[in-house]
């Protein structure tokens, strides 16, 4: 028996002082005070303050085929890193991308030792797979991907909504998720993307977001089939959105760290380091999406953590139609978030509703993870939300240290990761038991 004894447990929505019990690996119960016959070995983390492990759904972690880009060693310790337990990893990036049951066993065998967090993972469907698609969601997967867009790598390409009409009666059958990356390309009036920023962000309008919303809310409706829009950037499809949940339509909607932080305004010229599909936008629109927080619009925030190499993101040229689009974030979307939430007026209290809980219950797993409560799986961060660091690329576990926030000053310093019971990261070192990632199959 382990006691995890502190001031400011997250339990029943509220941090309140009491004491975590854990045993082989299992939450026992919280209580508010030890017993005074307690022998057992007692954590005390006095004011820091504890929450459910992070469980973030939607990382790119590129292996096997483009090690180069990421892994599943790095990525996984890069979340552990930053207090998040659990991992899904996204079907594309890697080689050969997971759209059949062969590929996604050889994406399985690469994980052997590798796992530093709990790692789930998405299938992914693509025109060429639909006729596969319902051996692939039996095969142990948690849902599946596709894009209305060119996904920006040629394996992986984009469905019609024809192709859309094929695959979701499938996917309802099996009521499990199906994440869409939602922009539909009009191709009438292309832009010429330089180095400025703002031609980058002219190229993918709203519209694109808003019109791609609108055909899989029809398609949602017309399948009865579980729809996920994932990293949301424009603002404008909150009402779409908001509508569409009104009438009962079984859908999600996620945000990312990059789309709440940072304005179009504020980006120079030739900063490829915060190109991303879809673009972040104004300011004006970051703020709409933190009312959508707020307001329960936006389900949870995911880190969309899509790493490469520092060639791929075109530093030096600064050529915005070359780079690659994606941002590297896993490590730090505990105080990415924070630290934009309470200038936003969100009480902390609703960090664990958004980052862990939400995410637990989307994929799943919302009767073992994302809650301290009696029967669940002890996996805690272990944090304090007051004290404050600025990000360094010597701090980064994710395997290319590069990213926009770095020399960003932050909010929230994690003291400890804890993985079934046990401390696998204690103030940045991996101190633990080695690798005891489990992998997470829909039986």
């Amino acid at each position: 028996m382990k006691a995890i004894v502190g001031n400011n447990i997250y339990v029943d929505d509220a941090f309140r002082p009491g004491a975590i019990l854990v045993e082989e690996g299992r939450i026992v119960e919280f209580v508010e005070k030890l017993p005074e016959n307690y022998a057992g070995q007692i954590d005390q983390v006095a004011d820091l303050y504890v929450m459910p492990g992070i469980v973030d759904t939607h990382v790119h972690i590129n292996e096997p085929g483009r090690t180069d880009w990421e892994g599943f060693e790095t990525a996984t310790k890069a979340a552990a890193a930053g207090g998040i337990t659990t991992v899904v990893d996204m079907p594309l990036n890697c080689l050969p991308v997971t759209t059949t049951v062969e590929n996604f066993q050889t994406k399985l065998r690469e994980v052997d030792g590798k796992l530093w967090v709990d790692t789930g993972f998405w299938g992914g469907v693509v025109p060429d797979s639909i006729d596969s698609l319902d051996e692939l969601l039996g095969s142990g997967v948690l849902g599946v991907k596709s894009f209305t867009i060119d996904s920006g790598i040629p394996e992986f390409p984009e469905m019609t909504k024809a192709d859309l009409e094929r695959a979701m009666p499938i996917v309802a059958r099996h009521q499990l998720p199906y994440l869409i990356h939602a922009e539909l390309e009009d191709k009438t009036g292309n832009v010429k993307i330089d180095k400025k920023y703002q031609s980058f962000l002219d190229s993918r309008p709203r519209s694109w977001e808003n019109n791609a919303i609108q055909m899989m809310l029809e398609l949602c409706k017309k399948n009865h089939c579980r729809t996920h829009i994932v990293h949301l950037s424009s603002s404008d499809a909150i009402e779409l959105i908001n509508e569409a949940k009104s009438e009962g339509l079984p859908l999600t909607v996620e945000t990312c760290p990059h789309y709440l932080t940072f304005h179009s305004e504020n980006i120079e010229d030739g900063k490829t380091l915060f190109k991303c599909c879809p673009p972040i936008r104004e300011k004006e629109n970051c703020e709409k999406l933190w009312q959508g927080i707020k307001d329960g619009s936006l389900d949870f925030i995911v880190s969309d953590h899509s790493p490469c190499t520092a060639g791929l993101k075109k530093l030096e040229q600064g050529d915005f139609g070359e780079a690659w689009g994606g941002i590297s974030s896993l490590q730090f979307s505990l105080p990415l978030v924070w630290t934009e939430a309470e200038q936003h007026g969100v009480n902390l209290n609703k960090l664990p509703k958004l980052l862990c809980q939400r995410t637990a219950e989307f994929i799943g797993l919302g009767d073992s993870k994302g809650r301290i409560q009696a029967g669940y799986d002890a996996d805690f961060v272990i944090w304090d939300p007051n004290e404050d660091f600025v990000i360094t690329a010597e701090m980064i576990q994710f395997k290319n240290k590069i990213t926009p926030y770095e020399g960003r000053r932050l909010k929230g310093v994690v003291y400890a990761t804890y993985l079934r019971g046990e401390k696998i990261v204690e103030k940045g070192q991996f101190t633990g038991p080695v690798a005891t990632g489990k992998k997470l199959l829909r039986k």
